[in-house]
């Protein structure tokens, strides 16, 4: 499927990975309407186009269901049609484990990365299907192909993304013009990235030089999806990870846990009770 000229809908497009993706569709043609809940980070992204007529930014919470169910009546006032649907908004957990996570960040979680992401697709399928040939990007995560310590939630709703993602591509096979690509990123370097390599001391020229850079992400996920792959691994340290585990699921594990492990259930750990 062709950029130029096409309209595509870019959740998360106010920062990170989103922001990349919605600049590089724009500077290859493409007419994109950038969803975000930060205003700024839209106002930011559409200064930076190639283009900036044709990126329309528009305020919404993925999160927030009746405003989704409402949205692609929006976007085809502002665009007449949609051909293509990124979902890359997603938030993360802080190095929580289960036991310390709280029930209200747990769902928010699972509302925004996952819930959000089939809310999106929902709504925006009817007007997909309605074209001759359209895309669908869901992103998923390396934390969905191995656990890492302190995110368990964000791996399972990224891993709840993945599936839901294969399910619907089953849906459509033979069936559809629309075709669904799924994307696993390892680890790219956002400021969600930076403000990570904080939290763990890491010093931020090694975690920078370890992440792949955005720009490149999102150029293989722009790829990947306008070709039609239905899966996609982007980054050294997913494909390494997904080596590991297709080798020893247990090696894999492993391999996560000594990343980050000791930082997270040290800092988690209860001092021992004492005896008087």
């Amino acid at each position: 499927m062709q950029i130029a000229g096409n309209v595509f809908v870019v959740t998360g497009a106010g920062n990170g990975i989103g922001r990349r993706v919605a600049l590089e569709l724009v500077a290859r043609g493409g007419i994109v309407a950038g969803v975000d809940r930060d205003p700024d980070g839209l106002a930011t992204t559409r200064s930076r186009s190639a283009d900036p007529e044709r990126f329309s930014p528009h305020v919404l919470d993925i999160a927030d269901t009746a405003a989704v169910d409402a949205f692609p009546d929006e976007v085809t006032a502002a665009h007449g049609r949609v051909d293509g649907l990124f979902n890359i908004a997603g938030i993360s957990q802080e190095f929580e484990t289960v036991a310390g996570v709280t029930d209200a960040r747990i769902e928010q979680i699972m509302r925004v990365n996952f819930f959000g992401t089939v809310a999106m697709t929902r709504a925006f399928l009817p007007l997909l299907e309605a074209r001759p040939e359209a895309v669908i990007m869901n992103t998923s995560s390396l934390s969905a192909m191995v656990p890492y310590p302190g995110a368990a939630i964000y791996g399972a709703s990224k891993a709840a993304v993945a599936l839901f993602s294969y399910g619907l591509t089953q849906d459509l096979r033979g069936s559809s013009s629309v075709t669904v690509t799924t994307v696993i990123p390892g680890t790219v370097w956002t400021d969600l990235v930076r403000n990570s390599s904080q939290t763990l001391g890491t010093p931020e020229a090694l975690a920078k030089g370890f992440a792949m850079k955005p720009e490149k992400a999102a150029h293989r996920m722009v790829e990947a999806t306008m070709k039609g792959r239905s899966r996609v691994v982007i980054g050294k340290d997913a494909h390494f990870f997904g080596g590991a585990r297709r080798i020893s699921s247990r090696l894999a594990d492993r391999l996560s846990y000594v990343q980050v492990g000791r930082f997270v259930y040290g800092r988690n750990r209860k001092p021992a009770p004492t005896v008087d």
